[in-house]
């Protein structure tokens, strides 16, 4: 059986980094979309999040705001600041629900934002939507 028929080879080789310091959601999602045929990596901080950037070079990255060392607006911050990074869609999924908070995301380079408990479907679909832009 040729098993480029059971799971297209666009999920196989697409990788999403998990930026998410409550164990729960992060197992969630990195569950959810492993189940999903992505290869996931997740990080409880951002302690080495610009080494497993290098190492693992994801096609998508889900940033939680609130971080225990860093915040989440730094990190956006500094993403686009490498051009290397600047094309990387970032959805950000945050507790955050105020327009604010949003827009700031927005304005430092977020692609998308998600407010918390996030809807597992709709992320699902904004995902295969961003990273079919990038295949295009």
């Amino acid at each position: 059986m040729d098993s480029s028929a059971v799971i297209p080879s666009a999920t196989v080789r697409s990788k999403i980094l998990i930026v998410e310091d409550n164990d729960l959601n992060r197992q969630m999602l990195d569950d959810y979309l492993s189940f999903c045929g992505y290869e996931i990596l997740s990080l409880a901080d951002g302690t080495c999040f610009f080494q497993k950037m290098t190492e693992f070079q994801p096609q998508l990255i889900l940033l939680d705001l609130k971080l225990p060392d860093i915040d989440g607006y730094t990190l956006l911050e500094k993403l686009q600041n490498r051009a290397d990074w600047q094309d990387i869609p970032i959805f950000v999924v945050s507790a955050f629900a105020f327009s604010a908070d949003q827009q700031r995301a927005l304005s430092l380079g977020a692609t998308r934002y998600f407010v918390k408990p996030v809807n597992l479907t709709e992320l699902k679909q904004a995902i295969k939507e961003e990273l079919a832009t990038l295949t295009t």
